[in-house]
């Protein structure tokens, strides 16, 4: 085993110790990593915007005896593999969930995300057709602005990461703090971002070339905004569920619930953007609700 992957197998370990992580092998040959934990139908879950598999880390243990999860690392994130000009456009990204899928054969699947993954949960489920039985969206991410909603850091950090000349460096100058001040302002309450979890984004964060990639995922977050053209073909059972602090307005809400006509919406109060680490309890209980509706 390379030493990387043993780095990368170690945090995951510390709350998973009976999944089994593996990679699946995309088209032009990068991997990318996932966990398999449980029993049950499928169940794939797809992270957030600068997190990895890891972000579900205290839902996994309340749904794996009812589903078999499948926790996905994105490309180039988490320790999927980082590959020199790859493409984080949502196509490209979607492309790699579909690709999982398929490679794994799964069907019957719930496919279940947040923020980033939730919004890649609604597109991927036009190419996977019969394969899905039904998505579950946790605070959906395809507005404009997003992430720099969070407070006035986060605006000022991803603003500057994103242009051109300087972004680059801009985005080699990550810290602990930095990133601690920006994830918390998807939080209800700061203090449900772990110590030990921030640790491991930074870890992931200084990888060779990942400023690269999440200069890259920040440069193209519009492409989910154009990727809500496809929720017209979804043709399977959808739940939507925001935080009633998330970064998205009313009106980013509304227009999804238009667009998914018979979607069932959830609000869970007094929660922010990252409803996995703040409501692991909630999470679970609308994913095992889904699971006995099925």
């Amino acid at each position: 085993m390379r030493t990387e992957e043993s780095a990368a197998h170690a945090y995951t370990k510390t709350w998973c110790k009976d999944g089994k992580i593996d990679y699946v092998v995309l088209s032009g040959g990068a991997r990318v990593r996932y966990l398999r934990v449980g029993v049950g139908p499928p169940l794939v879950l797809l992270h957030t915007v600068r997190t990895q598999l890891d972000h579900f880390q205290f839902v996994i243990p309340r749904i794996a005896d009812t589903y078999t999860v499948y926790a996905l690392d994105f490309p180039g994130m988490g320790w999927s593999d980082i590959v020199p000009g790859a493409r984080y456009d949502e196509a490209a990204l979607r492309a790699a969930v579909v690709r999982v899928v398929e490679d794994l054969d799964l069907s019957d699947v719930t496919l279940a995300g947040e923020s980033m993954g939730a919004t890649l949960s609604l597109t991927a489920s036009v190419d996977l057709g019969d394969r899905v039985r039904r998505i579950v969206a946790f605070n959906t991410y395809d507005f404009a602005d997003g992430m720099k909603r969070a407070n006035l850091l986060a605006r000022l950090v991803i603003g500057n990461i994103r242009l051109p000349g300087w972004g680059p460096i801009f985005a080699r100058l990550e810290s602990k703090p930095l990133l601690r001040v920006i994830l918390r302002g998807g939080l209800h309450d700061p203090h449900r971002l772990p110590d030990h979890y921030l640790g491991e984004l930074r870890r992931v964060g200084r990888r060779s070339g990942y400023p690269v990639v999440a200069r890259a995922i920040y440069r193209n977050l519009e492409s989910l905004i154009a990727a809500r053209e496809r929720y017209a073909r979804i043709n399977v059972p959808v739940t939507l569920i925001y935080g009633d602090e998330d970064w998205s307005r009313r009106s980013d809400r509304q227009a999804n619930i238009e667009s998914l006509p018979g979607a069932r919406d959830i609000v869970l109060c007094n929660k922010g953007h990252f409803t996995a680490l703040e409501a692991p309890d909630d999470v679970a209980r609308i994913l095992l609700d889904d699971a006995r509706t099925g």
